[in-house]
């Protein structure tokens, strides 16, 4: 790993999304809302959201109506992946995306996975970790969907931060670590 891509992952090293269960359980106004999603993303880089975007998403149908202004849990959750998943999707896969998942498993047990396995293929695709972890217990087609989608999130993030450091006034050629032995 070069020293470009240690301070690149720097980020990363402690990422870890809130699980279900770890997400605020009291409404959340759309301000709020915004500002609490953007900053657990904010270790992705250009991940985010806006007011405006949560407010089309709710227009589009990809999640419900907020209860007297204030989103809840399962929302919450539906915007996470949604904010991770909207910049590889078009709006109409994005939307079947989430129809397979309501499908296939309930929000939490959905959510709580892919935040599992974004935080594994992340770390691959940053160095940190040498193979992906198999995440799960069953291998179902919705699974291989949602990894080749993560992986796509990861190599798009790994490529905005490595373009980054070259807009900030890195050298382009980077050499490899000294080893340390």
């Amino acid at each position: 790993m070069t020293k470009r891509e240690e301070r690149m992952a720097q980020d990363l090293i402690d990422f870890k999304l809130p699980r279900y269960q770890e997400l605020p359980n009291v409404g959340l106004y759309l301000e709020q809302t915004t500002n609490y999603l953007n900053q657990c993303l904010s270790p992705l880089g250009d991940v985010k959201l806006t007011s405006s975007m949560i407010s089309n998403y709710v227009k589009h149908g990809l999640i419900s109506r907020p209860q007297k202004k204030l989103y809840q849990t399962e929302q919450l959750a539906e915007l996470m992946f949604i904010a991770v998943a909207k910049n590889v999707l078009q709006l109409d896969n994005l939307k079947l995306a989430i129809r397979i998942q309501r499908q296939s498993y309930n929000t939490q047990t959905a959510y709580d996975y892919f935040c599992e396995e974004l935080e594994n293929v992340l770390r691959y695709v940053f160095g940190l970790q040498n193979e992906l972890a198999v995440v799960g217990h069953d291998d179902t087609e919705q699974k291989r969907m949602l990894r080749n989608l993560i992986m796509t999130v990861s190599h798009k993030v790994y490529l905005d931060k490595y373009f980054q450091t070259l807009s900030a006034g890195e050298s382009v050629i980077s050499s490899p670590k000294q080893s340390q032995q």
